[in-house]
């Protein structure tokens, strides 16, 4: 996805967010420091590198100008535009999703004071866990999860969201094998995620009626890569509905191809039992025919092609 449209999608639900926050009037003081915001200058790549050079330079040195001993900075700061500085850090790391050493040393410069901490988790909570981000990545957000578990500023209850996103976030990683659970079909019959025989297994969790799942659903029958794979049988699409209203899954279930498993989770078991995160949807899980994750928790159909493809 072009790095443009990732911005624009951020910065919209950062507004959206600002404008459901109730705000006192401001004193004279504070409006002339608004209209005055501080912005932060990313280093700059030393232009005779090769493009592979330049993105290795920013993994190391992309924060060097950042004083984060200067605590005032984030009450004085342009937010929207240090969302987008981190955004664009996000997305140099990118080439590398479950590389989490350049963020876990980033979080242990931003542990120095909790106003620092704070604000770090800000923006990582905002680029990478958002479920509207088109950059969300559990692996780069558990050393932030992890740092804010470990600093001595925050007390007990601070602690308790993190930990749980912690927990959900640790599920069904990249490279490691994916959680099992058992579905059932319109019939009655059931199976298990393990059971399924592919080279592939795509794992859709989806709703009835989402506008986006209906996009997923239509980009992934419109790719003739997918398609091809689905027909030849190297590739099976899993589509679990995760809630409790089977009526409206029942009304639905023509939608969904002849040649996709439709399934429910009998008993809300996913959910229960915390097998998958569910704070988005839809969602999409790539697995290899070992159950290992390959994608995690994308609503790009394209990513999962550019997935299968580099491994063929």
């Amino acid at each position: 996805m072009p790095m443009q449209r990732i911005l624009i999608i951020l910065l919209a639900a950062l507004c959206v967010a600002a404008c459901g926050r109730r705000r006192s009037a401001p004193s004279q003081e504070a409006a002339v420091s608004a209209s005055r915001p501080r912005v932060f200058l990313p280093a700059i790549a030393p232009a005779g590198l090769s493009p592979d050079e330049q993105r290795d330079y920013l993994r190391r040195h992309y924060w060097d100008r950042f004083d984060f001993t200067d605590t005032l900075f984030v009450s004085e700061a342009d937010t929207v535009q240090m969302i987008e500085a981190f955004a664009r850090y996000i997305a140099v790391l990118s080439d590398r999703p479950a590389d989490s050493a350049p963020m876990d040393s980033l979080m242990r410069r931003a542990s120095s004071s909790k106003p620092m901490l704070d604000y770090f988790a800000m923006l990582a909570g905002t680029v990478l866990h958002d479920p509207n981000s088109p950059l969300r990545n559990d692996e780069f957000y558990i050393p932030v999860l992890r740092a804010q578990l470990a600093s001595p500023f925050y007390d007990e209850y601070e602690r308790i969201a993190p930990q749980y996103d912690l927990e959900m976030a640790m599920q069904n990683r990249l490279g490691q094998p994916a959680n099992d659970f058992r579905y059932t079909l319109a019939s009655g019959a059931s199976g298990t995620l393990y059971g399924l025989q592919a080279e592939y297994v795509l794992l859709f969790i989806n709703n009835p009626g989402c506008a986006m799942c209906r996009e997923i659903r239509e980009a992934i029958t419109s790719s003739p890569m997918l398609s091809e794979m689905i027909e030849r049988g190297r590739l099976k699409v899993l589509a679990l509905y995760p809630d409790e209203d089977l009526t409206e899954w029942r009304d639905y279930r023509d939608h969904i191809p002849a040649s996709w498993i439709n399934a429910y989770d009998k008993g809300c078991v996913v959910r229960e039992k915390s097998l998958y995160d569910l704070h988005a949807i839809p969602a999409l899980y790539l697995l290899d025919s070992r159950k290992r994750v390959l994608v995690k928790d994308s609503t790009d159909v394209a990513q999962i092609e550019e997935i299968i493809d580099r491994r063929a």
